[in-house]
């Protein structure tokens, strides 16, 4: 009987060494922090070891106000995903919170949320990420970072495919939050909670209007909160359908003009929305689709650049 207490000691021992940064002394008012030593999922990120039992957990992948963030880190690659050993851990507490916010404003659905994906083989590294809130209970959110940026994310309740693996990994080997932003905004996600439900969520404050004709710099233009919510209007009154991530062309004798709008607020990330002329469904956010009609292409027709 000694002998065995002596063996588990020394894989305790041995897995706290084997921690980057985790905590491995018992806190009496949080659940305990534990990484599982593999990756459960059989595939590149998507998986968590129990689904959410905290409220809000069905409208958000991280709600309320977390106070500490275990990251576990699962390294392999994406060709044989599945089953990684745990590579390491680091706790974050002062970034918990805005790590929290960020992952809390992504869109979320309870339906696949799976997209398109281009299929690059290389390295790629599973996360856990454990969010401990002050009444002791607590989250698990499953994500990865992979060459081909395309990863989903899930709180084993609702899951999202706006990706966060570059972020995941900065904070593990960094432990610093952040999510990346694009030098243009003309080329950025533009991924906000409520996308899934509407086209344009919320009261936007601005609208960029930007005409990609395949520039490094495209032709752009900002207005107030006055257009852009006239606009987000006549985008939320189009009758949607779940993004399939695709158009049928109308031809040679198309018009093409393909146009990227960002809408601004006062917090939070911007709300993108693809509108590509010669094309059905011409209008995308990225979970919903609809098709251009006359109030749209009227109004764009003024603010566009």
């Amino acid at each position: 009987m000694r002998s065995r207490r002596t063996a588990v000691l020394v894989a305790v021992v041995a897995v706290c060494a084997g921690a980057v940064l985790a905590a491995c002394a018992a806190e009496p008012r949080a659940v305990p922090d534990a990484c599982p030593q593999r990756w459960g999922g059989d595939g590149i990120g998507g998986w968590v070891p129990a689904a959410a039992d905290v409220d809000g957990a069905d409208e958000s992948l991280v709600p309320g106000s977390p106070v500490r963030a275990l990251i576990c880190a699962y390294p392999g690659t994406n060709t044989d995903p599945g089953g990684e050993p745990l590579g390491g851990s680091r706790t974050l507490t002062d970034q918990a919170a805005a790590m929290a916010r960020d992952l809390a404003y992504l869109p979320v659905s309870t339906e696949d949320v799976e997209g398109p994906c281009t299929a690059v083989g290389g390295p790629m590294t599973n996360y856990l990420v454990r969010f401990a809130y002050a009444d002791g209970s607590a989250l698990w959110v499953g994500s990865a970072e992979e060459v081909n940026s395309c990863a989903g994310t899930t709180n084993g309740t609702v899951r999202t495919r706006s990706y966060v693996g570059k972020a995941l990994t900065t904070a593990y080997r960094e432990g610093t939050w952040r999510l990346p932003r694009p030098e243009d905004p003309c080329r950025g996600g533009g991924d906000r909670r409520g996308q899934g439900e509407r086209t344009v969520p919320g009261e936007p404050e601005w609208v960029l209007v930007c005409l990609d004709g395949g520039e490094k710099w495209p032709p752009r233009r900002e207005h107030g909160a006055a257009a852009a919510r006239e606009l987000a209007a006549a985008l939320n009154d189009l009758d949607t359908v779940p993004s399939e991530h695709g158009c049928q062309g109308g031809g040679p004798e198309a018009d093409y003009r393909d146009y990227r709008l960002v809408f601004g607020y006062a917090e939070g990330p911007p709300a993108g929305v693809h509108i590509l002329y010669g094309c059905t469904p011409g209008v995308d956010n990225g979970m919903l689709q609809a098709d251009v009609d006359d109030d749209v292409r009227r109004l764009m027709a003024r603010l566009a650049p």
